[in-house]
């Protein structure tokens, strides 16, 4: 047997309908919908309507909440900011920011500020000035010499 002689089995694919090509061919005119109403017309779809049986969407308990006032922190772990000053691309007698980390190129976008975590090591002696931070990342960063400052969060407009 050869790769050009596989073929699928006979009737596993059958080919397309065309309809509405003449009454000749037995889908021709109403197209095989029926006639008149919303269901005959292009484009519809009941979706979720289930010949009126309770629809899943009933039928199954709601979870879970989605908290419209949460903060969406930038996470950025102590080994990332310490690759970033060892490539030259952060300042370590600057204090790190968020805004500073944009221009490094560490964080794509401010979002609701900076939050620090202790993954890698930190070795510079660096001042965060941040919205939050771990407390491991805290004491790594004091045992490098270094100082935090949390910000306080964004005030939202009222």
């Amino acid at each position: 047997m050869n790769l050009n002689d596989l073929r699928d089995n006979e009737g596993s694919r059958p080919s397309r309908k065309r309809v509405g090509r003449g009454i000749g061919s037995g889908k021709g005119k109403t197209v095989g919908r029926g006639v008149k109403g919303q269901k005959s017309r292009s484009g519809v779809a009941i979706k979720g309507y289930e010949g009126g049986q309770m629809p899943i969407y009933r039928r199954l308990p709601k979870r879970g909440f989605n908290n419209i006032f949460a903060k969406d922190f930038n996470i950025v772990s102590l080994g990332r900011v310490q690759t970033a000053i060892d490539a030259g691309k952060l300042d370590a007698g600057k204090p790190v920011t968020a805004e500073a980390l944009v221009e490094a190129g560490v964080i794509r976008r401010v979002k609701d500020g900076v939050r620090v975590l202790a993954d890698g090591e930190l070795t510079a002696k660096v001042t965060f000035e941040v919205a939050g931070a771990s407390k491991s990342a805290a004491d790594k960063i004091e045992k490098a010499g270094g100082s935090l400052t949390v910000l306080a969060a964004k005030a939202t407009a009222e």
